[in-house]
């Protein structure tokens, strides 16, 4: 036997800096002559509440539906080329205008609680 690990993972690592594979033993990469830090990732973290996305996308929708109802309220001087059925602009646009309320409001509730 030579000494080695038939899994070549299990021997080498990537550099930090120049991206090569080099052995786990190692301290200094011989490609870059980069000093290799020990960086330990956490086994398992705890889950992180992520919502600025979301918070986002709320305001978005809001904004999105608020646009809507200025062109198919008839505010805008300028003519639409299709015509617009007046349920959409009855039910559909707060619709979308509250859900959209909603989600900025719980992405607020679970910035609160975090």
């Amino acid at each position: 036997m030579t000494g080695f690990s038939r899994d070549r993972d299990a021997d080498t690592r990537q550099c930090v800096y120049c991206g090569k594979l080099i052995r786990r033993s190692l301290r200094q990469c011989p490609y870059c002559r980069e000093a290799q830090s020990d960086v330990h990732s956490p086994a398992a973290a705890p889950p992180r509440v992520v919502s600025g996305g979301q918070f986002r996308s709320g305001l978005l929708l809001m904004l999105m539906s608020a646009v809507i109802h200025y062109f198919t309220a008839g505010y805008s001087t300028m003519a639409l080329p299709v015509q617009i059925n007046s349920a959409i602009a009855t039910y559909l646009v707060p619709l979308l205008f509250l859900s959209g309320l909603a989600l900025t409001l719980y992405n607020v509730y679970l910035r609160i609680k975090a």
